[in-house]
């Protein structure tokens, strides 16, 4: 299996991230690891 499969590139975490929920100006721990979540649940 390749690592760098599930890893969203920068470029494609800009177009992704706007439309997300738990953004870092939400309230409370939400956004911390949202990037990290995603590329798990893929």
């Amino acid at each position: 299996m390749n690592p760098e499969r599930f890893i969203i590139t920068d470029k494609v975490w800009t177009h992704i991230f706007p439309v997300l929920s738990g953004k870092p100006r939400d309230c409370g721990v939400t956004a911390n690891n949202t990037r990290l979540f995603l590329e798990a649940v893929l």
